[in-house]
């Protein structure tokens, strides 16, 4: 056992140094765990933002003037008035996302009670502005109308007004969430790609044949590959969450920062004997990517960084707990969000142990067998 591991260590030098020389994917590495994580937290927005707006005002009264001020910048442009001929033009242009039309005598029906409609024009085309953008209008008119009523001592007859109140991310940026699921995303698609390409450089710079004269085990050369590999994106992760989410663009990390890493070494040791398996399974690098594309795609669409499990067909749900991918995705969420602990967080943890030990002995089998083959 002490002679293995020697050896291990040797390799996960060998290894390391390779990688180092290699500044195509050194700078991949830098370039994903820096400028791509800011550009998406910044650039990538799941909220509404400067949406376009048109008022049709028939009342041209004081409540009517008030709904149209209380419709403003980040989350909307400054209202445009428009005519009734210009409404079906400037939808069809997409010049308007939203058109707002108040009827004749709105302010009076409002205060005789007799419940008025204001009618919402949604381009729904523009899906995510629109879908969120309904909700945040509606809410705005709903709020401005009963601070109305309540100007007008109306309010005390209404029912109790709802308060709502958001945990974790009360004020919804979208790039608190965005910025740490591009770190795990990234975490995945690079601890791929960068073992995969040690194991296919080393076969087709013919280095392989180096080392089946060694006196190494095949399994030694696979844990080093694996070890060396994974170390380079744990720390290139770990500073990423911490200095490029956390300080740069100041997402509260509530969680542990000892328990966030153990959760990533145990996820990496299985993504990168992921990737080791997909490698043995290619005869070159660029079959390698064909083969990879699609099993990070899957992985990632299903694994909850990008949409809810919750909402992901009764059909899915039961399979995706059984991915790695998935399993981190809750652990990252729940350690870094919400600040759990241990307890909270073991069914994810032993779920990525399982799938690792699979993807290690599918791995270490393939590989000897193509030790075999090159012998």
């Amino acid at each position: 056992m002490a002679r293995w591991l020697l050896n291990v260590a040797l390799l996960s030098g060998k290894e390391l140094r390779s990688l180092m020389r290699d500044v195509t994917l050194i700078a991949l590495i830098v370039f994903a765990f820096t400028l791509a994580i800011y550009t998406v937290a910044k650039g990538v927005k799941a909220e509404v933002s400067n949406a376009s707006i048109a008022i049709l005002d028939g009342d041209h009264s004081e409540l009517s003037r008030d709904l149209r001020q209380a419709i403003r910048p980040p989350y909307f442009r400054t209202p445009v008035d428009i005519t009734r001929a210009e409404v079906a033009r400037g939808l069809d242009q997409g010049k308007y996302i939203f058109v707002l039309e108040i009827p004749p005598r709105f302010e009076a029906d409002v205060l005789a009670g007799r419940a008025p409609s204001l009618q919402l024009l949604v381009d729904a085309t523009a899906m995510t502005q629109a879908g969120l953008g309904t909700s945040d209008l509606l809410e705005i008119l709903q709020t401005q109308v009963l601070d109305f009523l309540h100007l007008s001592g109306i309010a005390s007859s209404l029912s109790n007004r709802l308060v709502l109140r958001l945990q974790y991310n009360p004020n919804g940026e979208s790039s608190w969430f965005t910025s740490v699921m591009q770190v795990v995303t990234d975490i995945t698609v690079l601890a791929i790609i960068l073992v995969g390409a040690a194991v296919i450089r080393e076969r087709e710079r013919g280095t392989i044949e180096h080392l089946l004269v060694m006196p190494v085990r095949a399994s030694e050369i696979a844990i080093a590959k694996i070890i060396a590999n994974g170390l380079v994106i744990l720390l290139a992760g770990l500073l990423s969450v911490w200095l490029v989410a956390g300080r740069g663009l100041g997402v509260p990390l509530a969680g542990s920062a000892s328990l966030f890493t153990f959760g990533t070494f145990l996820y990496l040791f299985s993504v990168t004997s992921l990737g080791m398996w997909l490698a043995t399974l290619a005869p070159s690098m660029p079959q390698f990517g064909l083969l990879a594309v699609p099993v990070y795609a899957i992985s990632y669409l299903l694994s909850g960084a990008a949409t809810p499990v919750q909402s992901m067909p009764a059909a899915l749900q039961a399979i995706v707990p059984f991915m790695p991918t998935t399993q981190f995705v809750a652990f990252s969420q729940a350690i870094l969000y919400r600040g759990a602990g241990l307890s909270a967080v073991w069914p994810q943890l032993a779920g990525i142990c399982v799938s690792g030990g699979l993807f290690l002995a599918l791995a270490l089998a393939r590989f000897r067998l193509m030790l075999e083959r090159q012998s």
